[in-house]
């Protein structure tokens, strides 16, 4: 990547100190990947080569993204008026993207982004993630724990953010 995407990439910035936080008292060793903007093919390879390290009890993952990002200033203005309010209907939207990450289907995953083109910022890392799990032999169940909009739009002159904070675990 370029000096410029460089230093606008933040995610890392933004996790670290959370981690930090969790791991306090325990050394540990951060790995960073930063995935781009992969085509399908490559999120499953890249998927199947790391799948490997899920097995690992020792390995942590931690995967960055936000969800939508709703209005005219990031050119992404889904609405659908049966959720009532506008705010309702993009927590529907990424309900149903949580929904199916939560079933760990890469390929389902795929057919809602490009159904719905949610401005999900990682989905290519999610894919990535969602293909280590299919290529692992470690069973993982994920599960969403909360989700928050950073404003609720009522107009589409208004602009939000969604974030979504999920945890897995090993499926006994």
């Amino acid at each position: 990547m370029n000096l410029r995407v460089d230093e606008a990439e933040h995610s890392m910035e933004m996790h670290l100190p959370y981690l930090v936080k969790v791991f306090e008292g325990h050394p540990v060793k951060v790995v960073p990947i930063l995935v781009g903007a992969l085509c399908a093919e490559n999120e499953a390879m890249y998927g199947k080569l790391l799948a490997k390290y899920i097995d690992d009890p020792q390995n942590f993952f931690s995967v960055s993204s936000d969800f939508c990002h709703w209005g005219s200033r990031f050119n992404y203005i889904h609405y659908d008026k049966k959720y009532g309010a506008i705010h309702k209907s993009i927590e529907a939207l990424d309900k149903m993207g949580m929904d199916i990450i939560e079933t760990g289907d890469a390929d389902a995953f795929k057919e809602y982004l490009s159904e719905y083109d949610n401005t999900i910022c990682g989905r290519h890392p999610i894919s990535v993630f969602l293909h280590m799990l299919r290529n692992s032999s470690t069973r993982i169940k994920i599960k969403f724990l909360r989700y928050e909009q950073s404003s609720q739009c009522k107009t589409t002159r208004d602009s939000s953010v969604s974030y979504a904070s999920a945890a897995a675990k090993v499926d006994a």
